[in-house]
């Protein structure tokens, strides 16, 4: 959480005061949240949710993926993108990432299988992928493209906006996101047929939806909506996004200048001028030099982030895909031509790289003899470790 103060105090009181709690049929905070963020993003369709996590599995449901479907997700990302797949009852197929921390485009070609539907390409650690590489890809293959920016709130691709360059994007306002109320999430899109499904699916079969078409057959699905407390908070964390998201791209530059005669490696960067700049990112040469770098900057080894890497996906790699074995996807017949296995020994690439890459959190209130301290500990760590 960044920055919550008086103004987050006075909107959630006014809400409460109100006594309108409730979403639907006021006209309230969550939805011009919604058409605020829908245009911020550059998006037609955009509907809060309970989380990132529910948030992404409306959009895969609302894009009609399901059981005989493969979804390509990357090595690394939390936990939650596959458990979304699999909450829809498709299968995830777990493909490297490259140096970026990002999916690979090149292994996302080389991945596609015959029921291979979709890929989730995730903009890790605020760090944008090749959304010109991976969009080629899945112009060949014809997939449908879902970001998850989750961890991306307010960074850009090449001048749009993260979540808005794929069929639909999926965001977190958890409480350790670029704008938060606590929990929380939403999905953008601009398919009409897609956003009136997604909406079905937060919305327990759309029985408040008061944007329904007439002909749209509404169908069960699970409530994950948002509050209107929910909505007054991210109405003012969205005042406040642009000026945060300003002041960690500028400490993130300035941290780079100051340590590129170092001899350390930043992770490539997409499009340098329009990420979130909530991480800085180093690659360096081996495993002892990345957990020692880590340790004298009060960094963190990004292959040992817990649930953000494959290997610590207990439900998926166990294949223990729902609370009911009927219910599981790893069971339902209609994926027996899925792919289903996850071999020991896979994705070597992305572990090699996790095992070697550091990064070190900003922050858009951080003073400026602050950075400056950062600073000398990175080139001084720099100069033990390389």
């Amino acid at each position: 959480m960044y920055r919550v103060g008086q103004k987050e105090v006075d909107a959630v009181a006014r809400v409460l005061l109100s006594g309108e709690l409730f979403r639907y049929h006021i006209g309230g905070e969550c939805e011009r949240f919604e058409k605020r963020y829908a245009k911020y993003v550059g998006a037609k369709h955009c509907r809060m949710t309970s989380s990132g996590t529910t948030a992404l599995t409306a959009v895969l449901g609302g894009l009609g993926l399901g059981p005989g479907d493969e979804i390509i997700v990357p090595a690394q990302t939390y936990m939650a993108t596959a458990i979304s797949v699999l909450s829809v009852g498709a299968i995830p197929i777990i493909v490297d990432i490259d140096e970026s921390l990002t999916l690979c485009p090149q292994s996302v070609d080389e991945a596609v299988g015959p029921q291979t539907r979709a890929v989730i390409p995730v903009h890790m650690w605020g760090l944008s992928c090749d959304m010109d590489g991976l969009m080629a890809v899945a112009r060949k293959h014809d997939l449908l493209v879902i970001e998850d920016a989750c961890q991306a709130v307010g960074g850009g691709y090449e001048g749009r906006k993260l979540g808005s360059i794929g069929h639909a994007g999926a965001f977190s306002f958890n409480y350790y996101k670029n704008m938060t109320a606590g929990e929380g999430g939403a999905f953008v899109t601009d398919d009409d047929e897609a956003a009136a499904r997604a909406a079905c699916m937060v919305d327990c079969c759309s029985f408040y939806w008061t944007g329904r078409q007439e002909d749209f057959r509404p169908f069960a699905a699970t409530g994950s909506r948002a509050s209107e407390i929910e909505g007054a908070l991210m109405n003012v964390q969205l005042d406040r996004l642009p000026s945060m998201i300003r002041a960690l791209r500028k400490q993130k530059k300035r941290i780079l200048e100051e340590t590129a005669d170092t001899g350390l490696t930043p992770a490539p960067s997409r499009s340098p001028e329009w990420e979130c700049g909530a991480q800085v990112v180093y690659t360096l040469p081996s495993e002892p030099a990345a957990d020692a770098f880590a340790s004298l900057t009060g960094g963190t080894v990004t292959g040992k982030t817990g649930r953000h890497v494959f290997t610590e996906w207990d439900p998926v790699l166990d294949h223990q895909g729902a609370h009911h074995p009927a219910l599981n996807p790893y069971n339902l017949p209609q994926n027996r031509k899925c792919r289903r296995k996850y071999p020991k020994g896979m994705c070597q690439r992305s572990l090699d790289i996790l095992s070697r890459t550091v990064m070190i959190g900003n922050h858009p209130d951080r003073k400026r003899a602050e950075v400056t301290a950062l600073i000398k500990r990175i080139n001084q760590a720099a100069a033990e470790v390389l």
